[in-house]
């Protein structure tokens, strides 16, 4: 899977277009309470700033409703505010995402000077793929480059349409594009072994194809988080009020003995942090799987199960971590995700953190200096590991 590269690109002096992926989480007070998925996109921004680019950046932020968007809430001005800070430079901040206005201006940029446009989801051309919307960027700028991994499994205007309106040699993936579609791929088609996948998170559905290409490719598999749950039902044990998809108990038993059949081993918790329910307030056991009252459900994985998962690292030369543990955004169920960071961390392995929640574990745990790579994506990185092509991905790819 090859694609496009900046590199190739003849960019001096001319106005090109960066799709960035600048959907960052913000506090109560809107504040940007981690920014790096802008510092990711710096190497693009510079790479173009150094050959006199004039630049022309776009993202998304949340999802606005196009006919009632709220400017304190939605806009990108406080993206602006941090690019400038990281920088050092002036960012011109569009007013809107493709009035006459801002296409004017982006043509009357200077050499080295960055335009930002608000946020694209504030037309509704960009979530509906619209041709026309696609036309009224691509009027600004003569290359285009898809920087915004994150956003690359969405079949968007600026990440699909958009680039159609470039030929091959005006168009291409930005560093943090390549850089995710290179650990991603290779690391699941050429993984040094053994190679050991942790999967985790709320459900079996959101990750159920994942899981079945993972199991032909791994030599252990680790489960964790409330999906365990549908696992564990499968295998017959009670699991009390623990979330499980009952739908799924069958594809469930059909991972297990796929497994079986490859020789790949498979790990479960054998233990829980249990109770009444998802509060800082409730009263909490630890107790072998066998011994979940029906009133109660499973919220972490315990401590023999930590111990247990460690030493299932322990060899590993590629791990590949995707979901937490537990409901760690509540400190007393937090601590099986963050002691699944602390081991992979610790391994000498390499190791590949899938984005969102497991990159926001690997953050508050204090571990992101100690992996080898974090994705920037959360669904994007998981639709790879399904081996699905994505659209951003397709749009930048060499023919």
């Amino acid at each position: 899977m090859e694609l496009l590269s900046i590199k190739e690109l003849d960019l001096d002096g001319k106005r090109v277009f960066i799709r960035c992926d600048f959907n960052v989480p913000k506090d109560e007070f809107g504040n940007i309470s981690d920014d790096r998925r802008i510092r990711s996109a710096l190497p693009t921004i510079r790479y173009c700033m150094d050959r006199d680019c004039k630049i022309i950046l776009a993202s998304h932020f949340g999802r606005p409703d196009p006919e009632a968007w709220n400017e304190d809430k939605d806009s990108l001005k406080p993206i602006a505010k941090r690019l400038h800070s990281l920088l050092k430079i002036d960012i011109l901040m569009a007013d809107n995402v493709v009035g006459n206005d801002t296409i004017e201006k982006a043509k009357g940029l200077e050499a080295g000077e960055i335009m930002l446009l608000e946020n694209l989801r504030y037309n509704p051309g960009e979530m509906s793929n619209d041709s026309e919307f696609a036309e009224r960027l691509a009027s600004m700028a003569d290359f285009y480059i898809n920087d915004a991994f994150g956003a690359s499994h969405r079949k968007h205007a600026s990440i699909f349409a958009l680039p159609e309106h470039f030929n091959t040699e005006h168009k291409a993936a930005g560093f943090l594009m390549q850089k995710e579609v290179t650990f991603f791929h290779r690391t699941v088609m050429e993984p040094s072994h053994p190679f050991v996948a942790v999967v985790g998170g709320s459900k079996v559905s959101g990750k159920l194809q994942a899981l079945v290409n993972l199991v032909e490719k791994v030599d252990k598999l680790i489960i964790g988080g409330g999906m365990a749950f549908t696992f564990l039902k499968a295998q017959g044990y009670e699991i009390g009020k623990s979330l499980v998809e009952d739908h799924l108990i069958e594809d469930a038993k059909k991972i297990i003995y796929r497994a079986q059949a490859l020789g790949v081993k498979f790990y479960l918790p054998v233990d829980l942090v249990v109770s009444p329910e998802i509060s800082d307030s409730s009263p909490v056991k630890f107790l072998p799987i066998q011994e979940i009252p029906e009133d109660w459900m499973g919220l972490d994985v315990g401590p023999a199960t930590n111990r247990l998962f460690r030493e299932a690292l322990n060899d590993a030369q590629t791990i590949l971590w995707n979901g937490p543990m537990g409901v760690y955004e509540l400190d007393k169920f937090s601590k099986g995700s963050f002691m699944m960071s602390h081991y992979i961390a610790e391994s000498h392995a390499t190791t590949i953190v899938g984005g969102g929640d497991t990159a926001d574990v690997a953050q508050r745990a204090g571990d992101v200096d100690e992996m080898t790579f974090i994705s920037t994506g959360g669904g994007a990185s998981l639709e790879l590991l399904e081996g699905k092509l994505l659209p951003g991905v397709e749009a930048v790819l060499k023919h």
